[in-house]
C-alpha cells in the first residue's frame, strides 16, 4: 500500500470511528454464547437498524448471518468480521468511480444538494481529483440563489487552481451554465462541473431551474449532462434518504457522494442508501481537506464500519 493509500486509510478510519463504535456497542454480547439462535439474529438485526444500515439492509444481513456455518461458537470478532463481510457485499455492486469518459468534450456533471451539505467544498474537491489525473476542469457557478455562494465557489476553485465561470448573485444560471459550455468547448476542457441550487422548500422552483439548465445544455450537447451527482451530508442519517427520493423526481440522480463522515456516529446510511436505492456512489468525504475526498473503496469502508479494519 502507497504512502498516499496508506494516509487515506488511516484518516477513513478516523473518520468512521463513530459510526465502528456505536455500531460496535451495539452489537456487543450477541456473540460468544454458541451458535445464533433466532432470537440473537434478531437482536443482530435490531443492533444494525438503530446503527442506521436501515432495516432492508439489516434484513438481508441477517438472513445472511442465518445461513453461515459458524460451528458451537462465534467471538465477537467473528460476528463483526461477519457482518463486514455482508456489508461489502451490498457495496460493492455500487462502488463506481466517476470517470471521464465523455467525447465530444467536455463532460458536463451537475451537483445537486441542500444547502449545507458540502456540495460547494465538494466540486472543489472533485476538480482536485481530476486534476491529479491531468484532466482540464471548469467550475460554473449555477448556485445564484444563495448568498455568498458565487464567492464561496471561487474561493474553492482558486485553492483546487481552476478556473471558474460565474455571475451576479440572483442571475439566470442557465445563461451561466451556457456560457461555461461554450467556454469549456473552445478552450478544451474535459469536465466542466456546474453547482445548482438546493432550496427543496420550493421543489417546483429547482425542478424549473434545472429543466431550464438540461434544455440549454441539451441545445449545445445532446447527451449533457452526463453525470448528476447528489451530495448526501451524512450527519442527516436516514434523512438523507428521503432526500434521494426528492432529488430524483426533480433531477433524475445518478450517482451519489457522501460527506461529513467524519463528524457522524450515522455513517451506517451508507450502508442503506445502496441497498435502497443501488445508486453508484462515486466517492465519500472524511474531512475538509482537498484530499480528504476519494473514490469509494466499498471493501474498506465494510471494514471501518464494522469495526474490523
Amino acid at each position: 500500500m502507497s504512502e498516499t493509500q496508506t494516509s487515506w486509510s488511516e484518516r477513513l478510519l478516523g473518520g468512521f470511528r463513530k459510526t465502528s463504535e456505536r455500531l460496535s456497542d451495539n452489537l456487543a454480547g450477541l456473540a460468544g454464547g454458541g451458535k445464533l439462535s433466532d432470537a440473537t439474529l434478531d437482536d443482530i438485526e435490531d443492533a444494525l437498524i438503530v446503527s442506521d444500515l436501515g432495516p432492508k439492509a439489516a434484513g438481508r444481513i441477517r438472513e445472511r448471518l442465518a445461513e453461515k456455518r459458524f460451528g458451537d461458537r462465534i467471538t465477537q470478532d467473528e460476528l463483526k468480521q461477519a457482518v463486514a463481510d455482508e456489508i461489502a457485499e451490498i457495496l460493492r455492486p455500487v462502488a463506481k468511480p466517476l470517470e471521464i469518459t465523455a467525447f465530444p468534450r467536455p463532460q458536463v456533471i451537475l451537483v445537486i444538494g441542500v444547502n449545507g451539505s458540502g456540495k460547494t467544498t465538494t466540486i472543489a474537491k472533485l476538480a482536485h481529483l481530476f486534476t491529479e489525473d491531468d484532466y482540464g476542469v471548469l467550475l460554473a457557478a449555477g448556485d445564484t440563489f444563495r448568498a455568498a455562494a458565487i464567492g464561496q465557489l471561487a474561493t474553492w476553485a482558486l485553492r483546487a487552481g481552476v478556473d471558474i465561470v460565474k455571475g451576479p448573485e440572483g442571475g439566470d444560471p442557465a445563461s451561466i451554465v451556457f456560457d461555461a459550455v461554450k467556454q469549456a468547448t473552445e478552450t478544451g476542457i474535459d469536465a466542466l462541473i456546474v453547482d445548482t441550487a438546493g432550496r427543496l422548500q420550493n421543489k417546483r422552483e429547482l425542478m424549473d431551474e434545472l429543466a431550464k439548465i438540461r434544455r440549454v445544455l441539451g441545445r449545445l450537447n445532446e447527451d449533457a449532462p452526463h453525470d448528476v451527482v447528489l451530495v448526501l451530508d451524512a450527519t442527516n442519517g436516514q434523512n438523507a434518504l428521503s432526500q434521494i427520493d426528492v432529488f430524483q423526481e426533480v433531477a433524475g440522480v445518478t450517482g451519489l457522494i457522501m460527506t461529513k463522515l467524519d463528524g457522524t456516529a450515522r455513517g451506517g446510511v451508507l450502508v442503506a442508501a445502496a441497498e435502497q436505492y443501488g445508486l453508484p456512489i462515486h466517492a465519500i468525504g472524511v474531512g475538509e481537506k482537498m484530499e480528504d475526498l476519494r473514490p469509494f473503496d466499498p471493501d474498506l469502508v465494510a471494514r471501518v464500519i464494522a469495526g474490523v479494519a
